[in-house]
């Protein structure tokens, strides 16, 4: 015999019923914090429930599809375009802010290196936030370490490039992070990034002109000290004209 239905405004009932953002982002104002853009959201997104927010954004995404008046039933071109979109965000070039950090195997400077060492070019790819238009570029990091500096592999730069960048990003703001990632992970006496990146709002809209390129840098330490030393770094680096 079945037990008495239940009611639609029972607790249970309506979470199931609340999408699984509204959760997301209630959990984040609970713990108030951030959640920008450029932010990691990891820790606040349950298990299983990527995959409800992969179906959510689909969705919206179809909706936009819809005002757009594209007709995604006739039209074999865009029949899947709301998934690929949505799948595209999620688990590809804003991933960075749904999953957690690389692991990052940090090793002590047994050899007591302290010699400047220079990571780079490493391409990295993200969307700017003001159009979620792609900023393709390069960046080359330079470590000044000592006796108490971690050490790791220097392929890791690159993944930690990968995840902050894996987000919708302010070139100005990105660079700062990496800083603050690398910076916390190895300790070193001075930390230098430099940035050089083609934003294609600029390119595929706008003004469209691709030939311009913008570069920042963010200097810590013992580079923001010595000149010297910071302008061995910037002779260090190949100068680059196009990507």
């Amino acid at each position: 015999m079945r037990g008495p239905a239940r009611r639609p405004d029972a607790p249970d009932a309506i979470d199931e019923g609340t999408p699984v953002s509204v959760k997301i982002r209630e959990r984040l104002a609970q713990a108030k914090k951030r959640f920008n853009a450029n932010d990691n959201i990891a820790e606040f997104i349950e298990p299983g429930e990527l995959k409800k927010l992969l179906d959510e954004v689909e969705g919206k995404m179809q909706g936009v599809l819809d005002s757009l008046v594209i007709d995604t039933e006739r039209d074999h071109n865009t029949r899947n375009t709301a998934r690929r979109v949505a799948k595209m965000y999620l688990n590809e070039v804003f991933k960075g802010r749904y999953v957690t950090g690389p692991t990052i195997t940090e090793f002590p400077n047994a050899e007591r290196l302290n010699e400047l060492m220079i990571v780079g070019p490493i391409t990295v790819r993200s969307a700017c936030s003001h159009h979620f238009c792609p900023v393709i570029g390069q960046i080359w990091i330079g470590v000044m370490p000592n006796e108490h500096t971690n050490v790791i592999g220097l392929s890791k730069y690159a993944r930690l490039a990968e995840w902050v960048m894996g987000r919708p990003q302010i070139q100005e703001e990105a660079v700062v992070q990496l800083a603050d990632l690398i910076q916390e992970k190895t300790q070193p006496d001075g930390l230098a990034i430099v940035m050089e990146a083609t934003h294609y709002c600029m390119g595929w809209r706008g003004v469209k002109d691709l030939d311009s390129k913008m570069i920042n840098s963010v200097m810590r330490g013992v580079f923001l000290k010595d000149p010297n030393l910071r302008r061995e770094f910037l002779s260090l680096i190949p100068k680059k004209s196009s990507h």
